[in-house]
């Protein structure tokens, strides 16, 4: 049995001989499929239309591996958890659980992210390790959302966190989010309030253009626009929405009078143990999601960019 490996991890491995611009404390691999996923998503290097590298997910490689290499060299990596991505194909979910099984043995814990299951396949889960799920929502605006991943329903998605919610409790799910697919400032506040309402989390990824995919003209998020982003994700977790400054769909600053913001808002926000380096960026530029916390004067710094002010 194969599975996929991103190439950052299976460097921490020692499966592959390069330099590492900065560890991944969790393993990220992902399910082997020869072809390409049943779904259509417009920025997915694995949509089934993609032109683009079947090794591919975002920027990063993924080249494939037998699992008992794999399982034997995880422990070599140090990590704090498995993340497991999966694809859809036919024989998918029995993959899924083939490879859990195989991964017990290590005790680490894992998560999953999964096109949406019932209940009993999440207790399934649940009992095999899983301890947060991942929900592929992706695309923060309903308006935008069919076009874009056309094989998946709105609703469903929101029904499959609060599932997850039910079955592995609350803040165990994490609703994937993708910023600068079309939608709104606006669009990106509602749908976080939504997800921690539900009991779920957020996680932030950038969008990020690939060769072959429907989307792959699109231009990624400014670094400004993600910034004001991940603070207001942190804002909206903490209860404190009031304290962003809107003009019509738009933020233009934010109210931070009294509030100590961390580094942590600008790293990586996921599972523990997450730090997900380079996913969405190229070394040696200023990453979106900054795989360790940056140093508070760093932070200072971004907030006065941002327009961090009280509202007149």
């Amino acid at each position: 049995m194969l599975v996929r490996v991103s190439y950052g991890t299976a460097i921490a491995m020692g499966l592959i001989r390069a330099r590492l611009m900065a560890r991944p404390t969790t393993a990220y691999l992902m399910t082997y499929w020869p072809g390409k996923c049943s779904n259509d998503c417009a920025f997915c290097a694995q949509a089934r239309t993609s032109k683009a590298n079947l090794d591919r997910l975002s920027r990063v490689t993924w080249p494939a591996f037998e699992l008992e290499e794999v399982v034997k060299a995880l422990p070599n990596g140090h990590f704090g958890r498995i993340c497991l991505q999966t694809i859809d194909y036919p024989g998918m979910l029995d993959d899924v659980f083939a490879l859990l099984e195989a991964f017990r043995p290590l005790k680490l814990p894992v998560s999953i992210s999964i096109t949406p299951v019932d209940s009993e396949t999440l207790g399934r889960f649940k009992s095999l390790g899983v301890d947060y799920v991942g929900v592929g929502l992706d695309v923060a605006s309903e308006r935008l959302f069919k076009t874009l991943k056309p094989d998946f329903d709105w609703r469903e998605m929101w029904d499959f966190a609060e599932r997850i919610v039910d079955v592995l409790g609350s803040g165990r799910a994490f609703v994937h989010v993708i910023v600068g697919l079309g939608e709104t400032d606006r669009e990106l506040i509602e749908t976080f309030e939504r997800a921690y309402s539900t009991g779920a989390d957020v996680s932030l990824f950038a969008f990020t253009p690939l060769k072959g995919t429907r989307l792959e003209n699109l231009s990624p998020p400014s670094l400004e626009r993600y910034r004001r982003i991940q603070l207001a994700r942190w804002l909206v977790e903490n209860g404190l929405v009031d304290r962003i400054l809107l003009e019509g769909n738009e933020i233009v600053g934010f109210d931070l009078d009294n509030l100590n913001v961390p580094p942590s808002v600008f790293s990586t926000h996921g599972c523990p143990a997450c730090n997900r380096p380079y996913y969405n960026e190229r070394p040696r530029r200023e990453p979106y999601n900054f795989p360790f916390p940056p140093e508070k004067g760093y932070v200072e710094e971004t907030l006065t960019r941002l327009g961090s002010r009280r509202p007149r």
